[in-house]
């Protein structure tokens, strides 16, 4: 098993790596955290 596959079943194991997660709603939500924050890649910088 190469390392990083290791790491990352390690990393679920510890951490409920949950795969019923629907990933398309999560993206839905960071679409709408996107589009209230004006759509822009690049935000200002803050002061």
């Amino acid at each position: 098993m190469l390392c990083s596959m290791k790491i990352s079943q390690d990393i679920r194991r510890e951490h409920g790596g949950d795969l019923a997660l629907d990933p398309v709603a999560g993206m839905a939500e960071k679409s709408k955290e996107f589009a209230a924050a004006g759509n822009r890649v690049y935000l200002p910088l803050a002061d």
